[in-house]
């Protein structure tokens, strides 16, 4: 496993993915279609269960929302004043 694939683990890509999904109305059928992942693949990363999604399913999630693949995975951080 790379270590960019350890660091995704950690990053909350579950909510994302799901708010994501949720904010353009799709069904988690209709992202597996649009990202070419397998119904199956996109169920487990929403719930959490696909602990280490590889960089190929990361990059066919933004690819399917139009997103950068940082945005799924960079954790945003809160400026201090």
């Amino acid at each position: 496993m790379s270590d960019l694939e350890k660091q995704i683990e950690n990053l909350d890509l579950d909510k994302k993915i799901k708010d994501l999904r949720k904010k353009n109305k799709w069904s988690q059928q209709k992202l597996a279609e649009k990202s070419g992942l397998a119904y199956n693949t996109v169920t487990k990363i929403e719930q959490g269960a696909a602990i280490h999604p590889t960089i190929q399913t990361v990059i066919k999630l933004a690819g399917a929302f139009e997103v950068s693949v940082d945005e799924l995975i960079v954790k945003k951080t809160k400026k201090k004043s």
